[in-house]
């Protein structure tokens, strides 16, 4: 891999704030997924958000809405923090309580210097204010003047094995006054990517949607690989998962800021659903079961694989994506800081070491292209045959 890399650069220990995601997302990119048809203009998604706005300020979310909300999301952070410690076998989370001058608090859990997870966190929040920043306001108007209320679980694990993914998961729940949504998701960031633990990550939480509605995946998949993308790079963050944001009783089902992409394509194609709180509560609680089912069995297939110098090397350049994508684009990131967060909870998502090279470009035929060349690419992980022949020559199967 050429001449001797440099000495990593040492990151503060800081995952985004539990908060919606708030900011535009980026345009999206090709995928084997579907193809926009075109018919999706930016005049039409205007008037297909004003139709959902309308339809949601029409069904007011139940009476102990957010103390359900908040018990869902604190027991998915106990759940997963005790499911991590016992995979993990040495490391534990310190938890550290805050509370915010303007409204709210949370509970931030962090692990460093475990057998499986140099660093990770997992954080719940639940933040209030009267007044709302202007990356929700640009997305949601009519929410304009009213008092808001925002709850979420947050995290992102950083393994040290470069074959053990990085993994990041948001689940969470807004309101102000009679405008309410869920959003969430999780995405998987593999360094040494296999088939099969891209395959299983998606059918695990193929089947969560599916136990809820067979139109949530076909939608929230292209729609995941559209917003985890770095526009200034041309690639994805990773192999993606799922995403989701806005969900209300507006029934359309997806959201987003490309109306010619594939995410809007599939959205259109599944046409306007029935949802209500009831549903979307149901589909949160779903896909926040589905993460230890998802990723457990990836960490437990890989964590004992052998690795170099030239491993880790890698890994840490390929972290530093990781730091620019949650710097540039991340709403949750941005709505954190433009609401007066607590930063350290805001920025817990960055990896501990990453580093960056000038210029680097992997070697042909080598596992480092097989990443870049084909997993920072949308997929049609679960259907395309040819990925199995594609990634056998590379021993990325198995």
């Amino acid at each position: 891999m050429g001449p001797p890399l440099p000495r990593p650069f040492a990151m503060p220990a800081s995952a985004d704030l539990s908060a919606p995601d708030l900011s535009a997302p980026a345009t999206a990119p090709a995928t084997a997924t579907g193809t926009g048809t075109g018919t999706g203009t930016a005049a039409a998604a205007a008037a297909a958000t004003a139709a959902t706005a309308a339809a949601a300020t029409t069904a007011l979310p139940p009476a102990a809405s957010r103390q359900r909300a908040r018990a869902l999301l604190l027991g998915l952070q106990d759940s997963i923090c005790a499911g991590l410690e016992g995979l993990d076998g040495e490391g534990r989370f310190q938890e550290e309580s805050w509370v915010r001058p303007e409204g709210g608090g949370g509970r931030s859990r962090v692990m460093k210097g475990g057998r499986v997870f140099e660093q990770g966190g997992v954080n719940f929040s639940e933040v209030e204010g009267k007044e709302l920043p202007p990356s929700i306001l640009s997305q949601r108007p009519e929410a304009a003047g009213q008092p808001w209320f925002a709850t979420g679980t947050s995290m992102v694990l950083h393994p040290r094995n470069p074959y053990v993914p990085t993994v990041h998961l948001n689940y969470r729940y807004f309101e102000a006054g009679p405008v309410w949504w869920f959003g969430g998701g999780a995405d998987l960031t593999p360094y040494y990517p296999f088939l099969e633990d891209a395959q299983h990550f998606h059918r695990t939480l193929k089947g969560a949607c599916d136990s809820v509605d067979p139109a949530y995946y076909t939608v929230f998949k292209p729609w995941c690989d559209e917003y985890f993308f770095l526009r200034h790079r041309a690639e994805t963050r990773g192999v993606g998962g799922i995403f989701y944001d806005y969900q209300d009783p507006g029934g359309l089902l997806y959201k987003g800021q490309d109306p010619d992409g594939p995410a809007a394509a599939a959205g259109r194609a599944s046409g306007a659903i029935q949802q209500d709180w009831e549903k979307l509560f149901a589909l949160a609680t779903a896909c926040g079961n589905a993460f230890l089912p998802s990723y457990v069995p990836i960490v437990e297939r890989r964590d004992a694989i052998a690795y170099g110098e030239r491993e880790r090397q890698f890994q840490l350049y390929r972290r530093g994506r990781y730091v620019e994508f949650n710097l540039v684009f991340d709403r949750g990131t941005i709505f954190g800081l433009q609401t007066n967060g607590r930063t350290e909870s805001i920025l817990m998502s960055l990896p501990p070491l990453v580093r960056w090279e000038y210029g680097y470009k992997a070697e042909p035929g080598s596992r480092e292209a097989l990443l870049t060349e084909l997993f920072t690419r949308p997929q049609n992980w679960l259907e395309d045959p040819s990925l199995a022949e594609i990634c056998r020559p590379h021993q990325a199967i198995g």
